[in-house]
């Protein structure tokens, strides 16, 4: 396959712009809208109604909730395709089996004429403990790597990748506020994985960079930044491939086993997953690549070494190599004295060849 092209780099400017458009997006729809956290994180009572009846709004159990005596209230209609199947109601910490918690759940369930309802209690330290070991776990994480890249290719290469990372999560955190997506635990550990994967397509971009430097070659003849761009055309293939047949999968689990099979507790866990692995795929070629081509090309090093690069072009060669110097001609030989052995050998191609002796022997 014919290895592409593209200006990764030069075109910086463009994607660097997309980016910043997406993460502004973003962050204004965290500050807005917020993260409909799950009542793991927050605490709190969940009421979970199935098989109610098709004329039933949200705005009916809210008031039958608060009616009862609950506060905080929030209510969800759970439709497929467009019937209405079941409704979800959450409410203010309810010690089970108090008189209140009895009296919200017999309200919902008159309001609603569901067949069955499910109650769950979440304490509030119960929230905090999951959010602050999301956290935790996320700190080590991204320590751990930034030791491991920095040792194992290049510190600029490390902080390039946790640059893609954040651009990433935040992208990815910021659709959920947009749309309105409930984040559960699930989620946290979808987005976990997208740190990984997202990683690993990165490594794979740096990894032949670092193998290419090599033969970046004496200054005069390339930049570093012809060299990321070579490097990355050559594995871009190979990041499409692979981030095409992962999402392969996850687009399954997401649509049919989620949607087409009712199976909604994958939902949280591919829907993350999905949003991550394509963001990823985007970052580690537009984002990482570039962004580190941006930090080498501020080493003296590098900047000694493009402008001699753009001396040998403005001096009419591009890329121009100075010529080997020619090869001092062959000094002549001179004859043999007659009656020398020397003379005598036959030097001639059928003698070297071992034929010389027969052709001899023939004339006689």
């Amino acid at each position: 396959m014919r290895t592409p092209t593209i200006d990764f780099v030069g075109r910086s400017r463009q994607w660097m712009m997309f980016s910043a458009a997406l993460v502004l997006i973003s962050i204004a729809a965290l500050g807005i809208r917020g993260l409909d956290l799950s009542i793991d994180f927050v605490g709190g009572s969940s009421y979970q109604l199935v098989d109610v009846r098709q004329d039933l709004t949200s705005q009916e159990l809210l008031e039958a909730a608060e009616d009862a005596g609950a506060v905080d209230v929030v209510a969800q209609l759970q439709t497929e395709g467009d019937t209405l199947v079941g409704a979800v109601v959450r409410t203010d910490s309810l010690e089970p089996g108090s008189q209140t918690e009895q009296d919200v759940r017999a309200a919902v369930t008159e309001v609603s004429g569901a067949d069955e309802v499910a109650f769950e209690f979440v304490g509030p330290t119960w929230g905090e403990r999951i959010t602050r070991q999301a956290l935790e776990a996320l700190a080590v994480f991204l320590v751990v790597i930034m030791i491991y890249i920095s040792f194992r290719l290049e510190f600029k290469m490390a902080l390039a990748a946790l640059l893609a990372l954040a651009h990433d999560l935040l992208i990815t955190i910021g659709l959920y506020a947009l749309v309105g997506f409930n984040v559960s635990p699930a989620t946290v550990i979808a987005l976990l994985t997208i740190l990984g994967y997202s990683l690993y397509d990165t490594v794979v971009v740096f990894d032949r960079v670092k193998e290419n430097a090599v033969n970046l070659g004496d200054p005069g003849r390339r930049t570093y930044i012809e060299l990321v761009n070579s490097s990355m055309n050559e594995v871009v293939y190979r990041s499409i491939n692979t981030s095409i047949t992962s999402l392969l999968p996850v687009g399954a689990l997401l649509f049919i086993g989620a949607q087409l099979l009712g199976a909604t507790t994958l939902q949280d866990l591919a829907l993350a997953l999905f949003i991550g692995m394509a963001v990823g795929i985007y970052s580690s070629l537009f984002v990482a690549g570039p962004f580190f081509a941006f930090l080498k090309m501020r080493e003296p090093g590098e900047q000694r070494r493009a402008a001699k690069v753009a001396q040998v072009e403005q001096d009419g060669g591009s890329h121009a190599v100075e010529a080997a110097p020619e090869a001092p001609a062959p000094e002549a030989v001179a004859a043999p004295a007659p009656g020398s052995p020397e003379a005598r050998a036959p030097i001639t191609t059928d003698y070297v060849r071992g034929q010389g002796k027969g052709k001899k022997r023939r004339k006689r």
